[in-house]
């Protein structure tokens, strides 16, 4: 004898359905239920079983919960969940699902990627589908919501489950780490990212350092290092266009002596100007050393380049720009690459109008519009979705969202990711740290979930308060 069904619900189209609940149920907007029919809509006698996903929930009357949601698949007689087959019903029995069958929302996905728990589901692990990062993320929580150890472990879980290679733009050195375990090796996902080529370049380093080639920039970016309009700095631009085929630019030390020797008017401006900016002792130039572009060109499972460490504040967007020129320079080669970008707001801001900065972001707003297809896929995080420049924000299709607690942000987020159920988004204010909303083409439903612990150390933890001694 089976027990009487939580609630009774309706589908007229057989994508979504509505349904009416006692207010004791267990449901709860993202939660996943079983809806059984009699018969299908129609006079159809087959009952059938199918799985759906609750996305909207609320009072209606003093006992009863009325709410939406949306169908997943049928269930088959084998075990088998079929995406492909959802069927209208006049009536159906619904109930909260079991593990089992939420476990099958994974499976029928080829959803791989471990990421952490489901929240209120106690066995079943919440999996990402690794082949849809073909497509851009967007990764954002505020200050303390774990944003940044979470996205630590996507990196790890991507490193282990797949062979697409990252560079990994990090100011805050919170990457650094990224190859040195938490524990012995003992499973077969920390020896699998043991084995992994990742490369760590830092300012300064004697062994790795992060260094660019000037010579390599195409012209607009060299005007944009130098700060020149080629209109309004028309003299200037143009003794640097005669200057690139020179052989003393090859060498920063001989730019300036030549300039000032060469008798020209325009090229002793310049001269002035690259010794105003201090350019030469810039510590990103690479003259006869290997640049971040060569190492890129070996395709390291992982280069994390460590930004916070320049001396001068435009050096760290002089390694995105030799950087991102160069993937799009080369992006005919279609060699799949995730560009990760964390605190993006530092590269994407809408409102910093450098020539440098903006040479940046109009780069990556490029990348953002006509990258996927050359296998050019960005990764952004940050505290502040409204500081990202918002053609790049509307071209993600996968959305990690953590504690955000600005309504001005939530109610953005809302309208960029349609995907993204309102009941679901409704809960980043109250998200414990390390509980994040995944939702979008990465994941097989929209889902709330507590993020594992990591496998390797995190860079850039957070400095404790010294307390005083109780005994003093």
């Amino acid at each position: 004898m089976t027990s009487a069904p939580d609630g009774v619900a309706t589908s007229l189209d057989g994508r979504q359905f509505r349904f009416r609940t006692p207010v004791e149920t267990p449901f709860v907007p993202g939660g996943f239920v079983t809806l059984r029919d009699g018969g299908a809509a129609g006079g159809a006698a087959e009952a059938r079983e199918q799985l759906g996903q609750v996305d909207d929930l609320d009072f209606d009357g003093d006992d009863t919960l009325a709410g939406t949601g949306k169908l997943l698949g049928e269930r088959r007689a084998d075990g088998s969940l079929d995406t492909g087959a959802t069927h209208p019903f006049a009536w159906a029995a619904v109930d909260a699902a079991d593990d089992e069958a939420v476990e099958l929302v994974f499976r029928a996905a080829r959803a791989t990627l471990d990421v952490g728990s489901l929240i209120g589901v106690d066995n079943v692990r919440a999996r990402l589908l690794t082949h849809r990062f073909n497509r851009h993320t967007f990764w954002c929580g505020q200050s303390g919501s774990g944003k940044t150890y979470a996205l630590g472990v996507l990196l790890e879980q991507l490193l282990v489950d797949t062979e697409l290679p990252m560079v990994i733009f990090d100011p805050n050195g919170d990457f650094v780490r990224l190859r040195e375990l938490r524990t012995v090796v003992d499973t077969e996902a920390e020896r699998t990212l043991a084995g992994k080529d990742i490369r760590v370049l830092r300012p300064g380093d004697s062994e790795n350092p992060l260094l660019a080639r000037f010579i390599d920039f195409p012209m607009r970016s060299k005007a944009a290092v130098l700060r020149l309009d080629p209109i309004e700095d028309r003299a200037e631009y143009n003794a640097l266009v005669h200057l690139d085929v020179r052989e003393e630019a090859r060498r920063p030390d001989g730019i300036v002596p030549a300039l000032l020797a060469s008798g020209d008017p325009a090229a002793e401006a310049l001269a002035r100007r690259i010794e105003n900016l201090r350019l030469i002792d810039w510590e990103v130039w690479a003259e006869g050393r290997e640049a971040v572009t060569d190492i890129l060109d070996d395709r390291p499972d992982a280069t994390v380049l460590d930004l916070g460490g320049f001396a001068y504040p435009d050096e760290h967007l002089v390694v995105a720009l030799a950087v991102l020129d160069d993937l799009w320079a080369k992006r005919e080669s279609r060699r799949p690459l995730l560009i990760v970008i964390d605190e993006a707001h530092n590269l994407c801001s809408p409102d910093d109008d450098r020539p440098l900065q903006r040479a940046v972001r109009e780069r990556i707003i490029q990348i953002a519009a006509e990258g996927r297809k050359f296998g050019l896929w960005l990764l952004l995080s940050t505290q502040r979705p409204s500081k990202v420049h918002p053609n790049i924000v509307s071209q993600c299709d996968n959305l990690a969202l953590m504690r955000m607690s600005s309504p001005l942000d939530l109610e953005e987020l809302g309208t960029i990711f349609g995907f993204a159920p309102p009941s679901l988004l409704a809960h980043a204010p109250s998200f414990r740290q390390g509980e994040a909303l995944l939702a979008g083409g990465f994941a097989p439903a929209p889902m709330l979930v507590k993020v594992r612990d990591r496998l390797t150390e995190e860079g850039g933890a957070d400095v404790r308060v010294p307390l005083r001694n109780p005994a003093g």
